[in-house]
């Protein structure tokens, strides 16, 4: 039952800037959609998830985790291995600019990188190893900063796990996974581990995706200088080879079936290592951080656009080192009677970026570089955040943040595969910006609050844009990017939570971009594009009808548009207009688990005329289990009704065997994978 699982975290709301008043920095239990935030929250527009739900969701995807962000779509355009393709609040996040995602304290955005600025790859978290994910959407908080105008998620492991879990599962195409994880007593704290891995071939018809995923998590947990310290150690290493997006008149003329691919030659390896610590107590948080992070990503989305012989498949290279950290302190006040909660914060990061490079290949074999570079980019942010409770219905959140940057590029090369001389692309660059945030929030009782949120925002461009002035296809001469690109977000928003059964929040918001950024095909990545604006509604709700049954229903619908006036139109490629997501979830007396769960997101223009648009895409996925003692058998259906609905479409010009020199316009899409069944048997002690 909901209210009596076993918990797998005890820790303070302030972790996640939900508390507000001095009475309430005491400790609380985390359950999840199931713990009450009238009274704590900022915006209608945060929430906070725990293990015991996560553990219900059928998972096709490590980077499924971020679906239990209300709104948020997660899809794929390319191997299990590549990072996920993220939508939220009208954005194509790509690999996620505009939603910052943290681990533990570390970031996860990687700035300045191969395959996308902002690219999250989420495969080197264990899902089970989660004790809570903490989301928060809209530019609206000051401890948050780049990358963060969609919103941003934190997951944190706990400092031990409740029972130890030996778990082994096996699927359709060669699908296996094995799990682990344990804590125990060690000296005068605890230590936890955490093993997965994971192989997957996939339903392609003539690629054989041979994942192997490999994650490691050691843990060591204890009391020191009167708070909780900590030390991690993660590791992941996976490699796998991609079916890509593929061009919708190949399938129609018979070229290929919808579970083929154009280039069968592509794919990825990626490494992530890292070592991080923490210490915190009732005022101080304080983290640190040293990351090892290596990726090598094949693609070939024109085919043979550029390169008739040979190809146009290219290597994507990122190789760096990233180190970082933060902290903040809270102070609890009174002034003039007043309840009063003063935050103050600093974080830092460094990208030590060896390589970050573009390279012509052909069946992965490197015939040249098109641009190779040594990054140095560093930033800080300095925050501070007041609450105030004016009355016992009033009360204010008042914060501003500063953030600079320092952008250091160098070429590593003198001429690229295309002969262009790219020395003049290095140099140096920095910006700053100030952004001011604050809520205003009515309290009409204890089970209901209403919100008025308005906050700048930034996310930060690719540091190669920023002094580029030569394009490496070409020798053009080209300008370079804003550094920094600024948002401007509202909301008013109304949250209950009735009787301990109802859950609700209802928002409607606004968020204005100076610049977007749009995915380029033939490059693979994102470039800088017109300013834009969306406009938006969601609503969702978290019903538990008994101790054992609980309903869940979330809406999103957005309005996007650009606003600078251009000839080719207003809509934004890939903006989604309607999101809907519902479930039921089970856990009986009787040991029967399991969670339903229906994901649909509506059609989304693909070009900025809005003559081309994708079509909707439904699936449902199921999760069932029973639990005997110490044994837990479960099965996961994926994709229930075998859908063969697209789960990505993009429309751009490719080329293939035998067309015109110019190729193509054409819908290049990704379906959803066959109906799946995985098989799982676990052993608690």
């Amino acid at each position: 039952m909901l209210n009596r699982l076993p918990l797998l975290a005890l820790i303070p709301l302030s972790a996640f800037a939900l508390a507000d008043a001095p009475q309430q920095l005491e400790e609380v239990a985390v359950t999840g959609r199931q713990v009450n935030l009238v009274g704590e929250a900022v915006s209608a527009s945060e929430g906070l998830v725990s293990q015991q739900e996560i553990a219900l969701r059928p998972l096709l995807r490590t980077g499924d985790v971020l679906e239990l962000v209300p709104g948020m779509v997660v899809t794929q355009h390319s191997g299990t291995g590549k990072a996920n393709q993220y939508f939220l609040r009208g954005f194509n996040l790509d690999h996620g600019t505009d939603f910052a995602t943290y681990v533990d304290g570390m970031p996860v955005n990687m700035r300045t990188h191969g395959h996308g600025q902002g690219y999250t790859d989420l495969n080197f978290v264990i899902p089970e190893a989660i004790g809570t994910l903490a989301y928060k959407k809209g530019p609206y908080y000051a401890d948050v900063g780049d990358f963060s105008s969609a919103g941003s998620a934190e997951m944190r492991t706990p400092e031990a796990f409740e029972d130890g879990v030996l778990e082994v599962g096996a699927g359709e195409d060669d699908f296996y996974r094995a799990l682990a994880l344990d804590s125990l007593s060690l000296r005068e704290g605890t230590g936890s581990y955490a093993l997965e891995l994971t192989g997957y071939d996939g339903p392609w018809s003539d690629i054989k995706e041979d994942v192997k995923k490999l994650n490691v998590l050691l843990k060591y947990a204890r009391t020191v200088g009167g708070g909780e310290g900590s030390v991690m150690a993660m590791a992941y290493d996976n490699k796998w080879n991609s079916p890509d997006q593929i061009p919708l008149r190949a399938v129609s003329d018979g070229t290929i079936d919808e579970l083929g691919s154009i280039d069968d030659k592509l794919g990825g390896k990626s490494k992530r290592y890292s070592l991080s610590t923490r210490w915190h107590d009732d005022r101080w948080d304080v983290s640190a951080y040293a990351v090892r992070y290596t990726l090598n990503l094949w693609s070939n989305f024109t085919y043979f656009l550029d390169e008739e012989e040979r190809g146009d498949q290219f290597e994507q290279r990122d190789k760096r080192w990233l180190y970082g950290g933060r902290t903040h302190y809270r102070q609890a006040l009174e002034l003039g009677g007043l309840s009063m909660v003063n935050r103050y914060g600093a974080e830092f990061r460094y990208d030590d970026i060896d390589e970050v490079g573009l390279y012509k290949t052909q069946g992965q074999r490197r015939l040249g570089p098109v641009r190779s570079d040594r990054v140095d980019e560093w930033n800080t942010g300095l925050w501070a955040e007041n609450r105030i409770a004016w009355t016992d219905h009033i009360r204010t959140v008042l914060g501003a943040r500063y953030e600079y940057f320092n952008f250091d590029v160098e070429s590593r090369i003198e001429r690229n595969v295309n002969g262009i001389d790219l020395g003049s692309n290095g140099g140096k660059e920095h910006d700053d910006k100030l952004a001011l945030k604050g809520s205003v929030i009515y309290a009409f009782n204890d089970e209901w609050e209403a919100y008025l949120s308005a906050g700048q925002g930034l996310h930060s461009n690719d540091a190669r844009g920023t002094t580029a002035t030569v394009d490496p296809g070409d020798g053009s001469a080209i300008s370079p990017v804003d550094p920094l690109v600024d948002s401007l977000g509202y909301e008013v928003g109304l949250r209950g939570f009735w009787s301990e059964c109802l859950n609700t929040s209802i928002a409607l918001w606004d968020l204005e971009l100076d610049s977007e950024l749009l995915f380029v095909g033939d490059a693979g990545n994102t470039e800088a594009s017109r300013g834009s604006q969306r406009q938006g509604i969601e609503l969702s709700a978290y019903y538990r009808v008994t101790d054992e049954w609980t309903l869940d229903l979330e809406y999103a619908y957005t309005d996007a548009k650009f606003t600078d006036y251009a000839p080719e139109g207003d809509h934004i490629p890939g903006s989604i207009e309607d999101v809907l997501q519902a479930g039921i979830s089970a856990e009986l007396d009787s040991g029967w688990f399991g969670s339903l769960r229906l994901r649909y997101f509506g059609e989304r223009p693909l070009i900025e005329d809005g003559s081309v648009n994708s079509d909707d895409a439904t699936v449902v996925n199921l999760r069932a289990g029973y639990r005997l003692h110490r044994w837990t058998a479960k099965v996961d259906v994926l994709n229930v009704l075998d859908s063969n609905d697209h789960d990505i479409d993009y429309f751009y010009a490719s080329r293939l065997p035998g067309e015109p020199g110019g190729g193509v316009e054409d819908i290049h899409y990704h379906i959803l994978e066959p109906r799946t069944v995985r098989l799982y048997l676990g052993y608690t002690f």
